[in-house]
């Protein structure tokens, strides 16, 4: 036997079908697909099915969850404050708020409150004034001679509230206003009328 002399067993390969090669075919003009439609083009998946095979997202482990009541709050460390007095971004004889962390770049954003983590060593005497603070950092604050004293959440969802609430508001003085407007012009007309008789 020779290279050229080799071969695979008979019927163990197969010719690919041709499609498109006349009616006559069985397999001519819309190829196999039917008329049209979404499903007449290649790599079609309707909502992931599968022709009856456990679909892909239904094989794969479930993992986790997102809770939607969950509150954004931004963690402060004592070694983060700390070195914001050092670098002199903060003054240690005003009130360390939320605005003021902010301003100085400490943290990024307020999201629904600050609260201030016992991790690392806090020297300096301030008045801290956030949303809330462990037991650890409370200790800490007033070990240092400062003092710590907790602020009504306010954050995100405060203030989309406070926005729809003068939204409402300004909505219903324009509405009043309109109204009071329309009242007026009813009025005019009325005395026209008896005006005219």
């Amino acid at each position: 036997m020779k290279l050229n002399e080799i071969k695979p067993n008979e019927g163990a390969v197969k010719n690919r079908t041709r499609v498109g090669r006349g009616i006559g075919s069985g397999k001519g003009k819309t190829c196999g697909s039917g008329h049209k439609g979404q499903k007449a083009r290649s790599g079609v998946a309707i909502k992931g099915f599968e022709g009856g095979q456990m679909p892909l997202f239904r094989r794969m482990p479930k993992r986790g969850f997102n809770n939607i009541f969950a509150k954004d709050i931004v963690n402060l460390t004592l070694v983060q404050l700390q070195y914001a007095f050092d670098e002199k971004r903060l003054d240690v004889k005003k009130p360390v708020t939320e605005d003021a962390l902010v301003e100085a770049k400490i943290i990024r954003r307020k999201g629904d409150g600050v609260k201030l983590i016992a991790t690392g060593e806090l020297k300096a005497k301030a008045d801290i004034q956030i949303t809330a603070a462990s037991k650890g950092a409370i200790i800490a604050v007033e070990k240092a001679g400062g003092q710590f004293t907790a602020t009504p959440q306010a954050g995100k969802r405060k203030e989309v509230a406070e926005r729809k609430a003068a939204a409402a508001k300004a909505k219903g003085k324009t509405k009043k206003a309109y109204q009071s407007g329309a009242a007026k012009k009813t009025a005019a007309k009325k005395s026209a009328a008896k005006k005219a008789k």
